[in-house]
């Protein structure tokens, strides 16, 4: 422990003078959004609040790099990577503030997953397995989610310390390749698009074009399930939180998720894997069980995950120290 400790303060003999290579990722982000704002304002809704927001990232960004170079240290530079990652929970519902300007595009997605799969699975798993336990499960393996994202990041920092920051990139930089996707694919997901139009409707293969109702409507369907269960209660309060009709396809929850078991596998530690594994097969099960996203959404969560984690991989081992 001791020692542990003292590694923490260790001065670096070679401390980063500049961003980080996940900090890049992030501006470029920033920026490019910021632009479309700009060009966007008269019909954005809220786009003070938006490069106001953008401008107080930057701000965070700055201060904790003046807060490393100061004292450049391994405790210094896990607060200036988390607090990147901490802030992906505010990125996340911007994306439909940009995207609320666009058409909805779930009737494309929902006849593509009916012509799929002959069904919607969102709408019969839920239905064919309402059983309370089943459901907790479910609702578990969903809210696992962001504690997924931080056991793995912990342990490249405890035990693989010279792959960290490269660990930190992908996982970074896979989210926003999705936030990329979101803010120019208006796709909702079930829970939004299946309120919008009426369960009749759906019932029926009827998949009517809402055009621009998320724009002005955010309303979902109740989480299914066992409604008393506390995996339950975490799940729509999670919803009520920060959940916005945004974000469907791919489902980053699967991809991000894929990210981060093959990231858990390259450790080399088979046991820390094989713990994630039930966690990782709940969550891509909840992710359609509970209605957040399409069947189709998973199938491209599964394969961009895995695109993002070799490609940012080559990237990262350029550009991360």
């Amino acid at each position: 422990m001791i020692k542990f400790i003292k590694q923490l303060f260790a001065v670096e003999k070679h401390p980063h003078k500049g961003l980080l290579a996940m900090e890049w990722v992030m501006v470029g982000y920033l920026v490019l959004t910021l632009l479309i704002v700009f060009f966007t304002y008269t019909k954005a809704e809220n786009p003070n609040e938006m490069i106001w927001g953008r401008v107080r990232v930057a701000a965070i960004t700055a201060g904790m790099w003046a807060v490393y170079r100061m004292m450049p240290c391994r405790l210094t530079l896990f607060l200036r990577i988390t607090v990147q990652l901490a802030l992906l929970g505010w990125w996340y519902p911007d994306t439909y503030e940009i995207n609320r300007m666009l058409p909805n595009l779930d009737h494309v997605f929902a006849r593509w997953e009916q012509d799929l799969f002959g069904c919607q699975p969102a709408l019969l798993f839920c239905e064919a397995m309402p059983w309370p336990f089943f459901s907790e499960l479910m609702s578990m393996g969903y809210a696992v989610y962001y504690p997924m994202i931080v056991v793995v990041v912990i342990f490249y920092f405890l035990y693989r310390y010279k792959d960290y920051e490269l660990a930190a990139f992908v996982v970074l930089a896979s989210f926003f390749a999705y936030y990329l996707i979101y803010i120019f694919l208006p796709v909702t997901g079930p829970t939004f698009y299946y309120e919008a139009v009426g369960i009749d409707n759906i019932v029926n293969g009827v998949f009517p074009d809402v055009g621009y109702h998320f724009n002005y409507i955010q309303d979902c369907l109740a989480t299914p399930g066992y409604t008393d269960g506390v995996f339950y209660q975490m799940v729509e309060s999670a919803k009520a939180a920060g959940e916005r009709p945004t974000a469907a396809f791919p489902s980053s929850h699967v991809g991000i998720s894929t990210v981060l078991m093959l990231l858990a596998w390259r450790t080399g530690n088979r046991r820390f894997f094989y713990i994630l594994l039930p966690f990782y097969v709940l969550l891509c099960l909840s992710t359609v069980y509970i209605q957040a996203h399409y069947a189709i959404d998973v199938l491209a969560g599964w394969v961009t995950g895995v695109a993002l984690y070799f490609a940012l991989m080559w990237v990262g081992k350029k550009v991360c120290r």
